[in-house]
């Protein structure tokens, strides 16, 4: 099959393009031939060394769409052509391929009505978003969140979520961007390049940060007393807030079938729609992962692999 893949960690220039071996499904697994991958920012943080060791050629990505080519043994809840996608296990990469081995548990049918390229787009951001929201901030309707970054993946799923629930949603994003977070549902839009947030927002019962750096370590400044924070942008561990009386959160994107369903469930129902995407072939992997590195877009970038 063809992949993309590296040899040795470092800048976009390692990425190569070129055969790997065919995976094979093992009890409880299925073989997918994708159709569809995303690219995210903890791709080319892995690319680059800077998660953890890793076995030689690792062949990149998470999460993806397409249809099943193998199950392996034990598998009596999904059948060989059935649309699905999903999210690599924790630690697990892969996806920049034409077929990937995963366990069946974590994947989910793709509905008819979601593309493969959306599918692919909205699998680990969505993941992230609900784990975030919901299991790791609890929000509730009728509190108040500062989204930082809102034209990412991750929080432009995480605003229309946070919608969903029936919170009160403040982003932050660059000039360019603000009508795009606007019509994703946001209430209130601060202009990062010409406001400093911090003066622009106070009384937040919970923020969710997909920035990182600076950005982090000032967000705690606008939650109020009791108030708690999620970064999925600082590392494996949540920054040490600058504060005593908040909370600082790490969330855990635990891999399942059931926020997969919901992420379906959503978007059928309206209530979230997918991101803005730019499209790219496995063979322009290098200039995904340099455009990735840049943050200088909005929405995801995706593989069409088929």
């Amino acid at each position: 099959m063809k992949a993309v893949f590296i040899e040795k960690f470092g800048g976009a220039e390692v990425l190569q393009y070129g055969e790997q071996p065919d995976p094979a499904a093992a009890a409880g697994e299925v073989v997918v031939d994708v159709v569809a991958a995303s690219v995210n920012a903890a791709d080319w943080k892995v690319r680059a060394g800077e998660y953890s060791q890793a076995t030689f050629p690792l062949i990149l990505g998470r999460d993806f769409s397409g249809l099943i080519a193998s199950l392996g043994p034990g598998i009596d809840d999904l059948k060989v052509g059935d649309p699905v996608f999903g999210v690599l296990d924790a630690g697990g990469e892969g996806a920049y391929a034409e077929k990937v081995a995963i366990k069946a548990s974590i994947v989910a049918k793709k509905p008819a009505s979601l593309s493969d390229v959306n599918a692919a787009a909205l699998a680990l951001s969505g993941l992230t978003a609900i784990r975030s929201l919901e299991d790791t901030l609890k929000l509730k309707r009728g509190e108040k969140i500062l989204i930082q970054g809102g034209a990412g993946g991750v929080a432009s799923f995480a605003i229309q979520l946070a919608k969903q629930i029936g919170a009160h949603v403040i982003t932050t994003t660059s000039t360019a961007n603000i009508d795009y977070v606007r019509g994703l549902g946001a209430d209130e839009v601060i202009d990062y390049s010409t406001t400093d947030f911090t003066r622009a927002v106070a009384n937040c019962d919970a923020v969710f940060d997909t920035v990182g750096g600076d950005v982090a370590t000032k967000s705690f400044a606008v939650l109020k007393p009791g108030g708690r924070a999620a970064f999925i942008a600082s590392g494996w561990k949540a920054p040490p807030p600058t504060r005593d009386d908040v909370t600082s959160l790490r969330p855990n994107v635990v891999r399942a079938r059931a926020p997969l369903e919901q992420i379906g469930q959503l978007v059928a129902a309206g209530a979230v729609r997918p991101p803005e995407i730019k499209l790219f072939r496995l063979s322009q992997a290098q200039e995904a992962h340099r455009l990735s590195e840049s943050r200088h877009f909005r929405g995801k970038l995706v593989f069409q692999v088929r």
